[in-house]
């Protein structure tokens, strides 16, 4: 995957190189992350928990104690690079990201966040700058949750929302329980709930993250500075008729659970942009029983992904959705039930949060954009608890969790000096 260095490197404008910041150093280490977990496809395969995951992490330790920081790991596997700075007493600013992959996904999805947060420890070494107040570097673990379906664990363990009666009962993709999972890495349940940390000295925290969509291609600009981060709502919905022969019965005495579902999916697109502009919602997952070629369909179950920044927005918005399947059901004398099976909250950025970023770009030249995140992000969990900001980087056609995931260097190298100087202005 040597293209990988090749092609980052290829058209970097050096002008970008200034205040320390070094875009050949950011591109070598995603390459050499890169050669962790390779896949056959040219894709990263580091899922959490793994072997792929620690060798990435002891890689990143290794950048971390040479630039001068303190290196620790909680009782989560969270790798913690920290610099003291002129006042070690007061509340520290945090960055970072992961660095745990799906399992044939891209290069920058997480090691960019925490590569941008190393790369400005690094610049302030170049130039001998030392920020007022600490600032930490983390690698979180499992945020993408590959393993036991799940993820974010690294930052639920560190703002307490770890609960051991779940993890108990959590199995992974290869049959082995959470339990037995961490003792193989040197960790255990209760080592993840001592993770907590104390919120007194954390001032704020801060993601640079791929945009994971178009919004900044289309605009034209590298960075962006994300205004909320989504909170989903699943409904799994059930669609009930009568299955019947598809030749012996009459199209006017039909029961066809499929054409009323049907109905409902192509309908479903029109919803969101009543509430918001933010929201969406998504049919990704259909069952249909029993499923022949010459049957009338009599159950057809899915699910739709409900997403918006605003939790009330999004809440209209399940009501809508909810209301448009009963009257399709209602006119097709078909029956229906719904149950919600997943609801988490919306993280809205603050705007103070948003203006620092604000101010960060404007002194880089950049001209501001505003945008939401569909995706949830460690952010989302630490934001629920303390004030923190996202910054997104531009992705080539939207693409991620994909081995063609792709972020120039210009727009990573610009994302750095962004967070480096909201950091040092903070």
């Amino acid at each position: 995957m040597d293209y990988l260095h090749e092609k980052l490197i290829a058209d970097y404008d050096k002008s970008l190189d200034y205040k320390g910041v070094r875009g050949s150093r950011l591109a070598s280490r995603l390459f050499a992350l890169s050669q962790i977990g390779p896949t056959e496809k040219g894709g990263s395969n580091r899922i959490g928990f793994s072997e792929e995951e620690k060798e990435a992490k002891n890689m990143i330790i290794k950048w971390m104690e040479e630039a001068g920081l303190i290196v620790s790991l909680d009782g989560a596997g969270n790798v913690i690079g920290r610099l003291t700075g002129k006042n070690p007493n007061q509340p520290a600013i945090v960055s970072g990201s992961h660095v745990d992959s799906v399992p044939n996904g891209g290069h920058f999805d997480g090691p960019l966040g925490v590569l941008a947060a190393l790369e400005v420890v690094e610049a302030w070494k170049e130039t001998v700058y030392i920020p007022e107040r600490p600032f930490e570097v983390i690698v979180f673990t499992d945020e993408e949750g590959t393993r036991f379906n799940g993820g974010l664990t690294g930052s639920m363990s560190i703002v307490g929302e770890i609960k051991k009666e779940d993890l108990l009962k959590q199995v992974d993709i290869y049959g082995v329980s959470f339990e037995e999972v961490l003792d193989n890495i040197g960790l255990s349940i209760d080592s993840l709930l001592s993770a907590k940390r104390d919120f007194s000295k954390i001032e704020a925290f801060v993601e640079v993250h791929i945009e994971q969509g178009k919004r900044l291609e289309k605009a034209g600009i590298p960075v962006g500075i994300v205004t909320g981060i989504a909170g989903p709502c699943w409904l799994e919905m059930t669609f009930t008729g009568s299955a019947g022969h598809a030749g012996n019965t009459p199209m006017d005495d039909r029961k066809d659970s499929l054409v009323a579902a049907s109905q409902f999916i192509a309908e479903l697109p029109s919803l969101p942009q009543q509430v918001s502009s933010s929201a969406v919602a998504t049919v990704g997952k259909l069952h249909v029983h029993p499923n022949g070629v010459n049957v009338i369909p009599g159950q057809v179950k899915l699910t739709v992904d409900i997403r918006d920044i605003h939790e009330s927005s999004r809440n209209e918005l399940v009501n809508l959705i909810t209301e448009k399947a009963s009257t399709i059901c209602m006119n097709n004398h078909i029956e229906l039930e719904w149950k919600e099976t997943l609801r988490v909250d919306p993280v809205p950025i603050k705007k103070e949060m948003q203006k620092k970023l604000e101010k960060a770009m404007r002194a880089n030249h950049i001209e501001p954009f505003y945008l939401p995140s569909g995706a949830g992000h460690d952010a989302m969990i630490i934001g629920r608890h303390l004030p923190a900001a996202m910054i997104f980087v531009q992705s080539k056609d939207g693409i991620s969790h994909n081995p063609l995931e792709w972020s120039s260097l210009n727009d990573c190298i610009q994302a750095v000096h962004v967070l480096k100087h909201f950091v040092e202005s903070y």
